[in-house]
């Protein structure tokens, strides 16, 4: 595989010191090269989340700007190589490089205070590009362009530099997988801008370093082909390069839309987005190595049995075993990256062709994630991109392409009988095998055998996979969907129950919201009764009752997150209410009595204020407001910026003097009180914590239990709340640091979950 050790003896008696120190050079360019690279994503990306509330669409955006960006460094470094001398070229290179710093240290740019409500994924990319654009473009370039560097050096391993790729990937590696356990929970984000510029200047040292070594030893590009090559492998054509691009897309597609079916239910945090990112650059270390660990073969068996069960699984969203799906997924997703990127690595070029072919794979994943990131929301109503991203993932098996229309018309008819198998027992007997977990399981497992058994026929393969997703669909039909509606800000579903009675209000997996429509008895229900977190028993409804006791009535009331408005109904004559919305899909929904009514029966007149409520509470005037409600939800996801120390203080200024601020925290996967009491503690103010009490089971009156915070200047101003048994104080615990704009610790409000639960 390698070329002779001619070409090593000959390099090595022009220039035996340059060749010495050759290999390691290179290797820790591109090496920092990568770990800058990756470091700086989930960095800038934390920076920008407070400007777009929290939305797990910010990394999948952030996503589509960096593959972009990728490219355009792709692109640069191929035309330096192609058109420029050596010595031009690392001229011209390291001049860039010094021109990049003028954007430095990383931060956000003047200008970008307010997001605009629409094109927000055009609003957001522009920030990207003027923020961070020149330094990761002059970035991205070094790994194409120090291998082709490299690949000039004489070095006995020139001609097939492509292992370096590893190594450019090993350092994105660390960068990824220790920005949230080492860098996150340890350092401000001003602290990680400046580190990130001073590994910025040793770079461009190493970079000049490695220049002078391949001028030095300058040898130009070998021709001996690898063992185990052929003459034509050099031929690049069209066919070649689309090759490429769909190897190169399938994975990249993935990536978006798996961190976004994964974030959405748990956090927009760094930690949720480099893990499948991390995989995603661990298959190109174990593809693109000399000897890799992992049998292509081998991934080629597991990717049905791992295909089969995620793509009928994504159509139920995430439950309480969030954490077993997240394994499945980033399993499953592993393997499906192996298969794509073990057959790009397997159609590589030779050396000199290597700048074009990362080029062309580039422009492949810039395809992918323009696909999930910025197309797919629009154009589906729900994340189906991601199941059938993963169905298309077995047209990259070897031989799916190239087998006859033929074979692939009878395939496909087989798969169509699998999918009337699967519709007899609803169309006979009533009885739904995709909704019933038994028979999905049962499915699941038969499916996957025959996939085994036809594992090496990928038109038959892809026929019976497609079948099962279809039907699992199709016949999938837990509760009755009313309305799906998608936007930047994720998937709304309004539904009705099972029994017909109540509708019900879905961001992404979690229930926002639900009203009664008729009576057991089947009569309809006159003023709608709010529910869920929202009852008359709840404590968001005891610190709205008690404030109001306390002052004799209320002023103004503010509300950070709409839902479906079951909170005006507690509105009373006289009292001044406003919603905080971002999302103004939820804001249609909301307003329209053919959907609910809480709004158009109780408060007509009520209005909602569209924005991020970072920034519209903060244009509101000082010293103003009785309460101000915190119930922004993004499924279940809580946007951390409106948690903050920042924040808090912030709402405490638009309070009047005895004013209150009541903080729904209710969460599957987060342990948010003990960050929220470090916050309560830094700024010396009253905190009270409600826990919440098991009670009937949500689906037969669907009132939810509730864990709600409440905070106040005075610890007066809450004495009629502390003096019930159901709240207390909420005391500080150990180990955990206030969280503010510069520093918040998902990961560990995660743990603290996992302990708390534990304990139960």
């Amino acid at each position: 595989m390698y070329p002779s050790d001619v070409n090593a003896s000959v390099a090595g008696a022009r220039a035996p010191r340059a060749l010495a120190v050759a290999l390691p050079a290179f290797t820790s360019a591109i090496f920092v090269s990568a770990f800058l690279l990756f470091a700086i994503q989930p960095m800038f990306a934390k920076m920008v989340l407070p400007r777009l509330g929290g939305s797990p669409s910010v990394w999948s955006v952030a996503m589509c700007f960096f593959q972009a960006a990728l490219l355009a460094g792709y692109a640069y470094a191929h035309l330096l190589t192609r058109y420029l001398s050596l010595l031009a070229a690392v001229v011209v290179h390291v001049g860039v490089c010094l021109v990049a710093l003028v954007a430095l240290p990383i931060g956000l740019a003047a200008g970008w205070d307010r997001p605009p409500l629409d094109n927000t994924e055009i609003w957001l990319i522009g920030l990207f590009a003027v923020s961070i654009g020149l330094p990761f473009v002059a970035v991205s370039a070094n790994s194409p362009l120090l291998q082709a560097w490299f690949s000039r050096t004489g070095h006995r391993h020139a001609a097939d530099p492509y292992f370096l790729y590893g190594a450019s990937n090993v350092g994105s590696l660390i960068a990824l997988l220790g920005y949230p356990i080492l860098f996150e929970p340890f350092l401000r984000l001003q602290t990680q801008s400046l580190s990130w510029t001073i590994g910025y200047v040793a770079l461009i040292a190493l970079i000049a370093a490695c220049g002078s070594l391949a001028i030095v030893s300058g040898q130009g590009v070998t021709a001996v082909i690898p063992r185990g090559r052929s003459e034509t492998d050099g031929e690049v054509t069209w066919a070649r390069r689309l090759g490429w691009m769909g190897y190169a897309f399938i994975p990249s597609a993935l990536l978006v839309a798996l961190t976004a079916h994964i974030s959405t239910d748990v956090a927009a945090a760094p930690f949720l987005w480099v893990l499948p990112l991390a995989l995603f650059l661990l298959t190109f270390v174990i593809t693109f190595a000399r000897r890799p660990v992992v049998s292509h073969t081998l991934m080629l068996l597991l990717q049905p049995a791992f295909v089969i069960p995620l793509a009928v699984l994504a159509q139920w969203g995430q439950t309480r075993l969030w954490a077993l799906f997240l394994v499945l997924n980033l399993i499953g997703y592993f393997v499906v990256a192996m298969v794509c990127h073990g057959e790009l690595v397997r159609k590589r070029p030779a050396a000199s062709q290597l700048t074009g072919f990362y080029l062309w794979m580039s422009v492949g994943g810039v395809l992918g994630g323009v696909f999930a990131g910025l197309i797919a929301p629009h154009v589906f109503a729900t994340v189906i991109e991601y199941p059938v991203l993963l169905v298309a993932s077995l047209l990259a098996r070897p031989g799916a392409l190239s087998c006859p229309p033929v074979r692939w018309l009878r395939d496909l008819a087989i798969g169509a009988l699998a999918f009337g198998a699967l519709s007899l027992p609803l169309l006979l007997f009533g009885v739904n095998v995709m909704g019933d977990p038994r028979y999905v399981i049962v499915g699941i497992v038969l499916f996957a055998v025959l996939a085994a058994v036809y594992v090496q026929s990928p038109s038959l393969l892809t026929a019976l996979v497609l079948a099962v997703f279809v039907s699992a669909l199709a016949f999938q039909n837990e509760r009755q969907i009313i309305e799906t509606r998608r936007g930047f800000f994720g998937v709304n579903k309004v539904a009705l129950s099972a029994d017909g009675r109540f509708r019900l209000l879905y961001h992404g997996t979690t229930l926002h919201g639900a009203q009664k429509l008729t009576n057991e008895e089947g009569s309809p229900v006159g003023r709608p009764e709010p529910l869920t977190y929202y009852h008359d028993k709840g404590p968001l409804y005891q610190a709205i009752a008690e404030t109001r006791r306390a002052h004799g009535d209320l002023g103004k009331v503010g509300i950070i997150g709409l839902g479906s408005g079951s909170l005006a109904c507690w509105r009373e004559p006289g009292e001044a209410w406003r919603y905080f919305e971002i999302d103004p899909i939820v804001a249609d929904i909301a307003s329209d009595p053919a959907y609910f009514s809480f709004l158009s029966i109780c408060s007509p007149d009520l209005p909602i204020v569209l924005g991020d409520a970072r920034l519209t509470v903060a244009d509101e005037p000082d010293g103003n407001y009785d309460i101000l409600v915190v119930d922004a939800f993004s499924s279940d996801s809580i946007p951390v910026h409106l948690m903050t120390r920042e924040a808090i203080s912030m709402y405490l200024s638009k309070l009047a003097p005895e004013g209150i601020v009541a903080v729904h925290i209710s969460n599957r996967n987060m342990d948010l009180a003990p960050a929220l009491a470090a916050n309560a503690e830094a700024l010396g103010i009253a905190a009270l914590i409600h826990e919440p009490v098991a009670g009937e089971p949500m689906s037969l009156t669907y009132k939810s239990a509730a864990r709600v915070v409440v905070f106040a200047r005075d610890a007066r101003s809450v004495e009629a709340l502390s003096a019930s048994p159901d709240w207390q104080v909420l005391e500080p615990t150990e180990g955990f640091s206030e969280w503010t704009d510069d520093y918040s610790n998902i990961l560990g409000a995660i743990m603290a979950k996992h302990r708390a639960d534990g304990q139960d």
